[in-house]
């Protein structure tokens, strides 16, 4: 069985880089440290550090050690906290996708905030790959992405279609107002700023543009879509969004828009474990996309 204290001796050498400096904010003896290691690494059969000059790197498997002692000594340290405060609050772990729009995301995840029984919101941005791992091994309960989970993943998660909505084209006033007269023709030739490769989207927007013979003049390409609204915002050129955020964008963006591409869809969905959704946060999320974020999708 594993000795967790041996393993809480090693995660902080882990952070320290030191046995020594590990042994001074402990207050033990590097001697004590030492063996402890010893043994924690015999136990696994595994180098858990090699010698780099004067410091400790962790080898491959003492990364992963380190990552699960940082789960589990995390994870004790707020379940102290959580009694301490004489709360029963849960925490609920979502992981979004950075191609899903900020705005999007914060519509679908506030009903879980606001539930009688309450929990604690952990959100986590990343690319879906990450995130699809972290769900592997449950350390998120949901992720929030704009497309499926692929079946040769292996991964034993389940989608959960949130909703899906056409998308439309902006640019500020000056843009907007060239490129709308004869739309959609007239983005032959337009300045436009184009989602990464990762996002859902560009590829239906690619077909969509061979489909009408358009060819744009892409001046910048990106991963993020809020930065990618920033430069719009600017005025370096033309973008697409969700057609349901138009009013935001209208507002905060100071953008106005030129035309709708009802024949490219943007779907989201909720990835869990759960094949038939439980959990109440969970819950409240579909129920938000059902009943208020895509209930007027302009399709």
């Amino acid at each position: 069985m594993l000795n967790y204290k041996q393993l809480y001796y090693f995660w902080n050498v882990a952070k320290a880089g030191s046995i020594t400096r590990a042994a001074e904010q402990l207050h033990l003896t590097p001697q004590t440290i030492s063996g402890q290691l010893a043994e924690l690494e015999r136990s696994l059969g595994a180098d858990l550090f090699r010698r780099t000059g004067r410091r400790l790197e962790l080898t491959p498997a003492g990364e992963m050690a380190n990552e699960h002692a940082r789960e589990i000594f995390q994870i004790g340290n707020e379940l102290e906290q959580t009694l301490k405060r004489g709360s029963t609050e849960q925490s609920f772990r979502v992981g979004v996708a950075d191609a899903v729009p900020k705005s999007i995301a914060y519509q679908l995840l506030a009903p879980a905030i606001a539930l009688a029984d309450p929990v604690r919101l952990i959100c986590y941005e990343d690319k879906l790959e990450r995130l699809f791992a972290e769900l592997a091994i449950h350390k998120l309960d949901l992720v929030i992405a704009d497309q499926p989970l692929p079946s040769e993943l292996g991964v034993k998660a389940f989608n959960h279609s949130l909703g899906y909505c056409d998308i439309a084209i902006y640019a500020v006033p000056e843009l907007a107002a060239r490129y709308r007269k004869g739309f959609p023709q007239s983005l032959n030739g337009a300045p436009f700023l184009l989602l990464g490769d990762k996002v859902a989207m560009r590829a239906g927007l690619q077909r969509w543009f061979q489909e009408q013979d358009i060819r744009p003049r892409i001046v910048g390409q990106f991963d993020d879509s809020a930065l990618m609204k920033a430069f719009g915002r600017a005025g370096a050129g033309v973008f697409p969004a969700p057609a349901i955020m138009e009013e935001e964008i209208q507002k905060q963006q100071g953008a106005e828009l030129i035309g709708h591409i009802k024949s490219v869809v943007v779907n989201y969905y909720a990835i869990s474990v759960e094949r038939r959704l439980s959990h109440p946060a969970v819950l409240a999320v579909s129920a938000a996309a059902r009943e208020s974020v895509f209930a007027k999708r302009a399709l």
